[in-house]
């Protein structure tokens, strides 16, 4: 079966989630990913938990599945000469060490270029390889904070939330997943590799999307609406008679239809709420109206009514029941695998759908070291201590 990235190899020195998360990716679509760790593994993420099954993590198992494991111990002569054998036959190298810590190694961009021209080296920090933070560490936690999505989630109550997942992460692999493949897709044209800097900081800002924009615009520093959105109305979390559900109106048509739904067609011809502009400024008076309306019948009514009315809607779902949607697993996404030390486990699927090179899940989250003789007798390593 042919592979999306059939023909790329990957030398991955990335550990937690931003740098795994996104060779995954690459993995998932067939890319050869060789996972180094320390000996012993120091991917922290082996140890973060509970849960474990049969002592492997469920944090580590989500994001390394598609990927071999080695360990090298880059302290050493031997294992920083491991790793340029590597480079030799690679096409990316990916790493999430501090500024100036591949530097020390003798593993920096430059030095590598001149072993393989061709490489594409992707560098992951908290705040870039420039700047007056560049030497400072950055975790997904302090991001949020300070990139201002913490002030735009929760509401005036709740005062500054985080995301329930490490979501600078999340957005920062996957910036660099398309980073990786643009410039290899430009390494068809010139021959050539180069260096991609990416950081959690920037890639979190770049998320603000329309309420960074509105700052920008407008200068006004927007405020945390809870389940509400900053300009689109009604877009948001109503009470039933029996529990919450999602509204969602993106238009004028939309609008009507609901009011008709909520047999309040009256509140659809009020000038106050002929167009999102003015159902934006009038939030405060509009809302308490639907509000009520609501409440008088349960969630599975007004989903039922709002579905065959084309007016978007959904259940608030926890992750049970996420788990066991009958969507979700027409689509594959939840994968059964069996793992040489967890046994059976339960994986999340790839989003990616391909209709000719479709993502293969061929190898298991690997334990520490696993491949270790079998890539560095591939090099000519007989007798390595690693």
């Amino acid at each position: 079966m042919p592979l999306t990235l059939g023909n790329i190899k990957v030398l991955d020195l990335s550990r937690v989630l931003a740098g795994p998360f996104c060779t995954m990716i690459l993995g998932d679509l067939g890319a050869e990913v060789i996972k180094v760790e320390a000996p012993g593994g120091s991917d922290e993420t082996r140890k973060w938990g509970p849960p474990f099954r049969n002592g492997v993590s469920a944090y580590y198992l989500c994001a390394n599945r598609n990927k071999k494991s080695i360990t090298v111990d880059l302290k050493s002569e031997e294992g920083i000469q491991i790793i340029k054998e590597l480079v030799n036959e690679s096409d990316v190298i990916i790493h999430n060490f501090k500024s100036g810590t591949m530097e020390r190694f003798g593993l920096d961009y430059e030095t590598l270029a001149k072993i393989n021209p061709e490489l594409v080296y992707c560098s992951i920090t908290g705040f870039g390889e420039t700047g007056p933070y560049k030497n400072m560490p950055g975790y997904d936690f302090i991001i949020q904070a300070m990139s201002g999505l913490m002030s735009i989630t929760g509401d005036k109550d709740s005062g500054p939330q985080k995301l329930g997942v490490a979501i600078t992460d999340i957005l920062t692999g996957l910036y660099a997943c398309i980073g990786i493949q643009g410039a290899l897709l430009e390494r068809t044209q010139s021959g050539k590799g180069q260096k991609l800097d990416l950081s959690l900081y920037d890639s979190a800002v770049s998320a603000l999307v329309n309420i960074g924009s509105n700052y920008l615009l407008s200068g006004k520093i927007p405020a945390p609406l809870g389940n509400h959105h900053a300009n689109i109305v009604p877009y948001q979390t109503f009470q039933t008679m029996d529990g919450e559900m999602v509204i969602a109106v993106g238009n004028d048509n939309q609008f009507k239809s609901l009011c008709n739904v909520l047999k309040k067609p009256e509140i659809a011809k009020d000038e106050r709420f002929l167009s999102n502009p003015s159902r934006v400024e009038h939030r405060d008076e509009l809302v308490p109206m639907l509000q009520e309306a609501l409440l008088t019948k349960p969630a599975s009514y007004w989903q039922s009514a709002c579905q065959q009315n084309n007016i978007p809607c959904g259940p608030i779902q926890n992750i049970e029941e996420v788990a066991n949607d009958p969507q979700l697993h027409a689509r594959n996404m939840f994968i059964d695998y069996e793992h040489p030390t967890a046994g059976p486990i339960k994986m999340i699927g790839s989003p990616l759908k391909f209709s000719r090179t479709p993502v293969d899940i061929h190898h298991h989250p690997p334990d520490a070291g696993e491949h270790t003789k079998e890539v560095l007798a591939r090099l000519g390593f007989t007798n390595t201590t690693n």
